[in-house]
């Protein structure tokens, strides 16, 4: 074992996620330098903040394995609050599960879970097609040699439509609530780091306070009535359920837009793959498996602190530390993955970790998966000749938080 005490100031990679204008349409080179520099290794981050990264596949497991790396915002904020970015002290952020450790976690995650079942996306996924179906309609009167903005035609709607179904948030409430969270992730490196974003945070907890009286008013079949009525019961305090509805929000749909963006532009730039899947639309549940591995929409993991010394890949990280685990690094690490910078939607033993790994292995993976099935079946049995407007070098990404995918993506659909 190598035990490893913090680096000198020289060897501190510097401004970490801080990507300049375009910087950030490729970020795997600046993954692929720092995972063969160290797969574990401290950071300054762009805002100023220290922590660690780690960016190689079998340390981010080990990683993600990790109790002693604690989600709990509340007790990092109270030990050293200083490694935390400004704005999480909102209480929309630190009280879901996402930032939760031990019973806590077992407790909120238990009690969003019966809404993500086997049994429950089975019978969701003929309305999901419905949605498809319906979008793909509207998309379809689009005049033949005519661009159309992908995103905010298909990749956007699709998801915050199945999930606002899902949650019981009427149909009129929901581009003023996309409006909000885009003004919440103002910024790339703090979600309330200014005050737009404070703002924008407190119009969608004084939004969701109104919905949540709404539901225990009239209950509906939706899964923020059940959440409700769990709060009633007295399974979530009333921060819990204001900041589990936030995150079911932000989550259950942001992460599927991002999915379904970055797996057209990888097949766009993989004319190859595009024709083998068009070809064979079985496989595209496992080329949603490679879209996740080769460009996820998540680039790292939410906050965790070491509360203890810890030893990750033969590294020493100190106490009270942040750690970022770089899922989108480690899924591109050529000791676990052969040719990793190249598509392949049938690859063999695909065990990627997008969706993360252990006890916060994403709870919403079964929906992503069912909407990235249907999305790209149905987009390329519909319209078998799409295919990009403009040179892909002018399609640019954005980050939100941990999220990173596409504004816009003009295509040609005939």
């Amino acid at each position: 074992m190598t035990n490893a005490p913090p680096a000198p100031a020289s060897d501190v990679r510097t401004g970490w996620g801080g990507f300049a204008g375009h910087e950030g349409d490729d970020p795997y080179r600046v993954y692929a330098a720092a995972r063969g520099e160290a797969p574990v290794r401290p950071v300054v981050l762009a805002d100023g903040r220290p922590a660690w990264i780690v960016t190689g596949y079998e340390e981010a497991r080990q990683a993600l394995l990790d109790h002693r790396l604690a989600k709990n915002i509340g007790k990092a904020l109270a030990t050293r609050p200083e490694i935390v970015a400004p704005g999480f002290a909102h209480p929309l952020f630190g009280h879901h599960m996402l930032s939760a450790d031990g019973d806590d976690h077992s407790r909120l995650r238990r009690l969003v879970s019966v809404g993500f079942s086997t049994a429950r996306m089975a019978a969701l996924r003929p309305r999901v097609q419905a949605i498809v179906d319906e979008l793909l309609d509207g998309l379809e009167r689009v005049p033949a040699g005519e661009p159309v903005d992908i995103v905010a035609g298909f990749t956007l709607p699709l998801p915050m439509t199945v999930i606002s179904e899902m949650l019981g948030v009427p149909v009129e409430d929901r581009a003023q609530l996309r409006t909000w969270f885009n003004g919440v992730f103002v910024t790339p490196i703090s979600p309330a780091g200014n005050d737009e974003a404070r703002a924008a945070a407190d119009a969608v907890y004084a939004y969701l306070q109104e919905l949540i009286a709404a539901k225990r008013a009239r209950p509906g079949d939706d899964l923020l009535s059940a959440l409700a009525a769990s709060a009633d019961d007295d399974r979530l305090d009333e921060q819990e359920l204001l900041s589990t509805a936030w995150l079911l929000i932000i989550a259950g749909h942001d992460t599927t837009v991002n999915l379904i963006g970055n797996g057209l532009v990888a097949l766009f730039r993989h004319p190859d793959q595009l024709a083998q899947l068009r070809a064979d639309l079985s496989l595209v549940p496992a080329a949603v498996e490679e879209f996740l591995r080769y460009d996820g929409p998540v680039q790292h993991t939410t906050f965790r602190m070491t509360t203890e010394p810890i030893v990750i890949g033969g590294v020493e990280i100190p106490a009270h530390e942040q750690v970022l685990v770089v899922v989108a690094a480690a899924d591109r690490d050529p000791g676990h993955f052969a040719e990793p910078d190249r598509l392949d939607i049938d690859r063999p033993g695909n065990r990627h970790i997008a969706f993360g790994h252990g006890v916060h292995f994403c709870l919403g993976a079964p929906l992503a998966r069912l909407e990235g099935d249907v999305a790209f079946t149905s987009l390329l049995r519909r319209f078998p000749a799409l295919r990009p407007a403009v040179p892909l070098d002018q399609v640019h990404w954005t980050y939100r938080l941990v999220l990173r995918g596409l504004d816009a993506l003009p295509v040609f659909l005939h």
